[in-house]
This record gives structure tokens, C-alpha cells and sequence, in this order.
């Protein structure tokens, strides 16, 4: 299985996202009725804004933030696949992106046919990355000029849309698709749900950042699994 991609020209991927306020009194004026309408249509059956807000603000890119990205790069040492790590972690997010955008558009230069690989990356993470991108006024990459491509185009190795094997209706999280595939993960000091708390309550992003990378080590993980090649050994990822 994928005996056609080279490991050294993948951009492994996460990232993690916040509400973009602490608190739905916090939101603009003109947004607070947007948010409402947008959950009559996603959850009707919630009546409290300020739950609603805390809880799912944070997936959709008009009312959350990015708060790190990690990405992660294939090298081999003496035979051993390496796995190199980069996380960009800040409050400020458009100081963030044009950080990350950066370091994509001197990927792409070293590795033209580069593709970003990731779980879940083509429906949340590049999206996500790039609605925000354009509300920040960071101008996208040529790599990130996605929008008139066809769904098999695009340039991404999702692990999820590995595993499917055609079946759309699926979905497997990355947690039970390392622990079926019996690849040894660290005990997570926090998950996806905890992050907006994390954050706005603790303001701790190096925790954030540490939760984000051991994502990319999973995908990095499933790939090589996916190759019938040895699994990364701990001492060799290398976190920059």
C-alpha cells in the first residue's frame, strides 16, 4: 500500500482550534445572531448560547481560532526513518499562519509535487487553514490554491481517507485507528475537547503544542504501518 509515495515529500499536519472568544457575551454584536442562527440548523435542540459557543465554536473557522499547528517531515539516518517536528503555537494568530504559510511555500520550492498528509485533513485542518487565512488577509501559498481542484486532485494523504477503502459513510478517529493497528501511542495528557479549556483557563499552548504533536507522530506512525515499514523508534523523533 502506497507504494507510490515518497515519505521525504510529505508535510505531516494538525492542528488545534479554540472558540475565538472565551465566552459567547464576548462575540461582536454582529456575529452573536449569525452563531444563533447557525446552531437552529446544526443543533436545534440546544437552547443555551453560552454551552453551545464553549463547546463547538471551535470547529467552524468563521467563529474559532487556530492556536498551533504542528507539522512533522520524514528524514532517514543510518537506515531509520527520523521524524522531524515543528509546532507554531500563539495567541496571535495571524503571526502564527503567516509562520506556518512561510515554511509551506519553502516546502513546496525544495518538493513541487509535495502532497500534506494528515487524519481528517481534507474535511477540517486545510479548510480550516485556509478560511482563516483569508480572514486574517494572509495571502495563500501556490500549494494552498486548492478551491477549483476535483476531490481527487487535491494534494493531501488523509489517513481517514485511507482507511475508508471507498466506504464515505465512515468515520474512524485517530485514536482507534492507531489502537487497532496496535501502535503504541503516549497516554494524552489532554484531548480534543479539553483544548478550548486549556487554553482559555489555563493559557498553557506548550501543553496545547505537546497534545499537537503526538498527533503528527500518530500519522507518521499510520503511514509507515500502511507501508509494511518499522514503526518510528521515540529516540527518533526529533522536535525542533
Amino acid at each position: 500500500m502506497l507504494q507510490n509515495i515518497a515519505l521525504d515529500q510529505l508535510l505531516l499536519l494538525d492542528i488545534e482550534t479554540t472558540p475565538a472568544y472565551q465566552r459567547f457575551s464576548q462575540v461582536p454584536a454582529a456575529l452573536q445572531p449569525l452563531w444563533l442562527d447557525k446552531m437552529t440548523k446544526t443543533a436545534p435542540d440546544s437552547t443555551d448560547p453560552e454551552e453551545t459557543y464553549g463547546n463547538r465554536a471551535g470547529i467552524f473557522a468563521e467563529f474559532g481560532k487556530i492556536v498551533c499547528i504542528s507539522v512533522g517531515f520524514f528524514h532517514v539516518e543510518n537506515g531509520r526513518h527520523q521524524l522531524r517536528i515543528k509546532s507554531f503555537a500563539s495567541d496571535d494568530e495571524a503571526a502564527l499562519l503567516i509562520d506556518f504559510l512561510q515554511l509551506v511555500q519553502k516546502f513546496h520550492t525544495r518538493f513541487p509535487r509535495f502532497q500534506f498528509a494528515g487524519h481528517n485533513i481534507k474535511e477540517f485542518d486545510i479548510p480550516y487553514i485556509c478560511r482563516r487565512s483569508v480572514i486574517n488577509q494572509c495571502a495563500l501559498p501556490p500549494a494552498l490554491h486548492i478551491h477549483g481542484f476535483k476531490p481527487w486532485e487535491l494534494p493531501m494523504l488523509d489517513t481517514m481517507q485511507l482507511w475508508r477503502f471507498g466506504d464515505f459513510k465512515n468515520y474512524t478517529s485517530l485514536r482507534l485507528l492507531t489502537a487497532v493497528l496496535n501502535i503504541p501511542t503516549p497516554k494524552d495528557d489532554i484531548d480534543g475537547s479539553m483544548v478550548a479549556k486549556v487554553y482559555w483557563e489555563e493559557h498553557n499552548l506548550q501543553r496545547i503544542a505537546d497534545y499537537c504533536q503526538k498527533d503528527v507522530v500518530a500519522v507518521a506512525q499510520l503511514l509507515l504501518r500502511f507501508k509494511c515499514l518499522p514503526l518510528i523508534l521515540p529516540e527518533d523523533v526529533i522536535l525542533a
